[in-house]
């Protein structure tokens, strides 16, 4: 049986995995200037040590400068994004023990996006680093906001659907108000904010993939760690303590670890709602709730999305694009009142 259970857990993890290169293959084509898929490859492989020469083809020096600094750290970029906000709303989901937590809807994405805006506005005048000051700023305020959500939803000992979703909203419009004052006194920052703010990659660099990762890593990791515990935890809390689990010690490393993660999301990407409710939900309901192989599930199919959603971004209105933010929403919106739909005789 546990023969099978492995092998059944590799075969999903492959089929993801190529779902992913599939995605990867296609942003990297995209684009308003076409090049063929040979000199692509050619190109992506010329950069691999020992492999200068690539496939012997020919190459254009101004096509490996569209490939290596504009098309392939915005595909890095979009999947690591989509990764992180998927194990983040997945994270979330099984602290609470709710379907319905996720960064974006809790609030804590528009924390981070306050935090960053803030180091936006202050960044000329304080001369701080933005690969510093950003993921920090956003990192701290992302932490705040799931502290202040997690104790106003919070009933004794759980954190019912309503009283989560309505400490979601009440942090949300206080933040969100906040925000448009930041907006209202930006000056020569307001059109960089506003830009931001709509979510989307067409910024991305490579600095903004090394920005990423130090705090995307660290924050993916102590969740994976974690992921035995938070099994237990679906349990409850009490029937977790029984099991041998610090619950109050493992649910404040999760905490931050999904609060990193989103900050370090957004500090590169902006706001792109919808995808930690989304994703972490198909996925359970596909492959199950053990956390094991549905925190990679989900991380790989985040990635996924996020570059399919990225990839249309460019096509829908070519030679212009969308921001990303705009296509998830309109994909997690429906997806969202379907889940209320399904909820209300709890909710009500």
């Amino acid at each position: 049986m546990g023969y099978r259970s492995t092998l059944k857990r590799s075969a999903i993890l492959l089929l993801l995995a190529t779902a992913l290169l599939g995605s990867l293959i296609i942003g990297i084509t995209i684009g308003a200037v076409f090049i063929p898929p040979a000199e692509i490859a050619n190109i992506l492989l010329s950069h691999i040590p020992g492999l200068g020469g690539g496939l012997g083809t020919n190459r254009l020096p101004e096509h490996d400068i569209i490939i290596m600094t504009m098309r392939f750290p915005r595909v890095i970029l979009a999947g690591l994004v989509g990764a992180g906000l998927a194990l983040a709303g997945a994270t979330f989901q099984g602290l609470f023990r709710n379907p319905m937590a996720d960064p974006y809807v809790i609030g804590v994405s528009s924390g981070a996006a306050l935090g960053a805006v803030l180091s936006i506005m202050i960044h000329p005048a304080w001369g701080i680093p933005m690969r510093f000051g950003i993921p920090v700023f956003a990192f701290v305020f992302a932490i705040i906001t799931i502290a202040l959500v997690y104790n106003l939803a919070r009933v004794g000992g759980k954190v019912p659907i309503m009283t989560l979703l309505l400490a979601g909203i009440a942090i949300n419009t206080i933040l969100s108000a906040v925000e448009s004052l930041c907006l209202y006194f930006s000056g020569e920052q307001l059109h960089q904010i506003v830009f931001w703010l709509m979510g989307g990659f067409s910024g991305a660099s490579w600095d903004y993939v090394f920005m990423f990762l130090p705090y995307g890593i660290f924050g993916a990791a102590i969740i994976f760690v974690f992921a035995r515990e938070l099994n237990a935890l679906l349990l409850g809390e009490e029937s977790a303590q029984h099991l041998g689990v610090e619950v109050e010690r493992v649910k404040r490393y999760l905490l931050m670890a999904a609060a990193l993660l989103t900050g370090a999301c957004v500090s590169v990407s902006g706001m792109i709602a919808f995808v930690g409710l989304v994703i972490p939900h198909i996925v359970r309901m596909l492959f199950g709730s053990d956390h094991r192989i549905l925190l990679p599930a989900v991380a790989l199919t985040g990635a996924t999305f996020l570059l399919l959603a990225d990839s249309a971004s460019r096509v829908l209105i070519a030679p212009s694009e969308l921001p990303v933010g705009i296509i998830t929403a309109l994909v997690g919106g429906p997806f969202f009142i379907f889940l209320l739909r399904r909820q209300k005789n709890a909710l009500f």
